[in-house]
Protein backbone atom coordinates (compact mmCIF):
# COMPACT_ATOMS: atom_id res chain seq x y z
CA UNK A 1 0.00 0.00 0.00
CA UNK A 2 1.28 3.45 -0.91
CA UNK A 3 2.29 5.15 2.37
CA UNK A 4 -0.31 8.08 1.84
CA UNK A 5 -3.54 6.46 2.49
CA UNK A 6 -5.01 9.97 1.66
CA UNK A 7 -3.80 9.89 -1.56
CA UNK A 8 -5.12 5.97 -1.91
CA UNK A 9 -8.91 6.96 -1.04
CA UNK A 10 -8.50 10.10 -3.80
CA UNK A 11 -7.19 7.45 -6.67
CA UNK A 12 -10.39 4.97 -6.05
CA UNK A 13 -12.83 7.82 -6.30
CA UNK A 14 -13.30 7.93 -2.57
CA UNK A 15 -14.03 11.04 -0.37
CA UNK A 16 -11.14 11.67 2.21
CA UNK A 17 -12.38 11.59 6.18
CA UNK A 18 -10.15 11.13 8.80
CA UNK A 19 -12.16 8.11 10.05
CA UNK A 20 -11.65 6.38 6.76
CA UNK A 21 -7.75 7.07 6.86
CA UNK A 22 -7.64 5.69 10.47
CA UNK A 23 -9.91 2.71 9.52
CA UNK A 24 -7.16 2.42 6.22
CA UNK A 25 -4.08 2.44 8.89
CA UNK A 26 -5.89 -0.27 11.12
CA UNK A 27 -6.99 -2.79 8.67
CA UNK A 28 -3.02 -2.35 6.75
CA UNK A 29 -1.39 -2.51 10.83
CA UNK A 30 -3.42 -5.80 11.77
CA UNK A 31 -4.22 -7.77 8.45
CA UNK A 32 -7.73 -9.76 9.35
CA UNK A 33 -8.96 -7.92 11.99
CA UNK A 34 -12.30 -7.68 12.71
CA UNK A 35 -14.30 -4.35 13.34
CA UNK A 36 -13.93 -4.67 16.70
CA UNK A 37 -10.19 -4.15 16.61
CA UNK A 38 -10.43 -1.73 13.89
CA UNK A 39 -12.08 -0.24 15.97
CA UNK A 40 -10.09 -0.25 19.03
CA UNK A 41 -7.29 1.01 16.84
CA UNK A 42 -8.90 3.92 15.07
CA UNK A 43 -10.05 4.65 18.72
CA UNK A 44 -6.12 4.85 19.50
CA UNK A 45 -5.33 7.01 16.39
CA UNK A 46 -7.86 9.56 16.35
CA UNK A 47 -8.84 9.66 20.01
CA UNK A 48 -12.66 8.36 19.85
CA UNK A 49 -14.71 7.34 16.61
CA UNK A 50 -18.00 5.63 16.72
CA UNK A 51 -18.88 2.28 16.07
CA UNK A 52 -21.27 3.18 13.32
CA UNK A 53 -18.84 5.08 11.44
CA UNK A 54 -16.14 2.00 11.82
CA UNK A 55 -18.91 -0.12 10.13
CA UNK A 56 -19.74 3.02 7.86
CA UNK A 57 -16.26 3.75 6.95
CA UNK A 58 -15.50 -0.45 6.52
CA UNK A 59 -18.79 -1.01 3.59
CA UNK A 60 -17.10 2.23 2.10
CA UNK A 61 -13.62 0.92 1.88
CA UNK A 62 -14.45 -2.34 0.54
CA UNK A 63 -17.53 -1.15 -1.65
CA UNK A 64 -14.57 0.58 -3.13
CA UNK A 65 -11.58 -1.84 -3.54
CA UNK A 66 -9.47 -0.84 -0.86
CA UNK A 67 -10.42 -3.85 1.62
CA UNK A 68 -11.31 -7.45 1.26
CA UNK A 69 -14.33 -8.54 3.68
CA UNK A 70 -13.94 -12.38 4.73
CA UNK A 71 -16.20 -13.88 7.10
CA UNK A 72 -15.79 -17.52 7.63
CA UNK A 73 -18.17 -19.98 8.66
CA UNK A 74 -18.51 -19.15 12.87
CA UNK A 75 -16.52 -15.95 12.71
CA UNK A 76 -17.24 -12.32 12.55
CA UNK A 77 -15.99 -10.48 9.61
CA UNK A 78 -12.96 -9.66 8.58
CA UNK A 79 -11.05 -7.23 6.81
CA UNK A 80 -8.02 -7.22 4.87
CA UNK A 81 -5.96 -4.92 2.07
CA UNK A 82 -4.40 -7.94 0.26
CA UNK A 83 -7.72 -6.87 -2.63
CA UNK A 84 -7.53 -7.88 -6.24
CA UNK A 85 -5.50 -11.45 -6.69
CA UNK A 86 -6.39 -14.70 -6.48
CA UNK A 87 -5.45 -16.04 -2.89
CA UNK A 88 -7.27 -17.94 0.06
CA UNK A 89 -7.31 -17.75 3.43
CA UNK A 90 -6.20 -21.12 6.36
CA UNK A 91 -8.40 -20.62 9.84
CA UNK A 92 -7.27 -22.11 13.22
CA UNK A 93 -9.91 -23.94 14.83
CA UNK A 94 -8.50 -23.61 18.16
CA UNK A 95 -7.57 -19.96 18.38
CA UNK A 96 -9.53 -18.41 15.62
CA UNK A 97 -6.37 -17.09 13.79
CA UNK A 98 -6.27 -16.58 9.80
CA UNK A 99 -3.10 -16.53 7.41
CA UNK A 100 -3.32 -15.74 3.79
CA UNK A 101 -2.20 -18.91 1.56
CA UNK A 102 -1.44 -18.80 -2.58
CA UNK A 103 -4.18 -20.47 -4.63
CA UNK A 104 -2.81 -23.54 -5.76
CA UNK A 105 -4.00 -22.73 -9.59
CA UNK A 106 -3.19 -19.17 -9.37
CA UNK A 107 -6.09 -18.23 -11.99
CA UNK A 108 -9.38 -17.24 -10.56
CA UNK A 109 -11.53 -19.08 -10.36
CA UNK A 110 -9.61 -21.72 -9.42
CA UNK A 111 -12.10 -23.98 -9.00
CA UNK A 112 -14.91 -24.53 -11.34
CA UNK A 113 -18.28 -25.81 -10.41
CA UNK A 114 -19.96 -29.11 -11.90
CA UNK A 115 -23.21 -27.01 -12.93
CA UNK A 116 -22.53 -23.62 -12.80
CA UNK A 117 -26.61 -22.87 -13.92
CA UNK A 118 -26.14 -20.46 -16.27
CA UNK A 119 -23.50 -18.35 -14.15
CA UNK A 120 -20.34 -16.61 -15.37
CA UNK A 121 -18.15 -17.28 -12.40
CA UNK A 122 -15.18 -15.19 -11.79
CA UNK A 123 -13.95 -16.13 -8.12
CA UNK A 124 -14.12 -19.06 -6.03
CA UNK A 125 -13.72 -18.42 -2.49
CA UNK A 126 -11.42 -21.12 -0.56
CA UNK A 127 -10.90 -21.39 3.11
CA UNK A 128 -8.54 -24.23 4.66
CA UNK A 129 -9.62 -25.24 8.37
CA UNK A 130 -6.97 -26.89 10.74
CA UNK A 131 -4.99 -26.16 13.51
CA UNK A 132 -2.02 -23.13 13.84
CA UNK A 133 1.50 -24.36 14.81
CA UNK A 134 0.75 -22.97 18.44
CA UNK A 135 -2.96 -25.07 19.09
CA UNK A 136 -1.07 -27.76 17.77
CA UNK A 137 1.75 -27.97 20.31
CA UNK A 138 -0.35 -26.92 23.16
CA UNK A 139 -2.61 -30.76 22.56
Amino acid sequence: MPSDSKELLRRHGLQVTTQRVAILESVEADPHCTADAVETSATERLGSISHQAVYDGLAALVDGGLLRRIQPSGSPARFEMHTGDNHHHLVCRGCGRMVDTDCTTGDAPCLEPTDAAGYEVDEAEVVFWGQCPDCRGAT
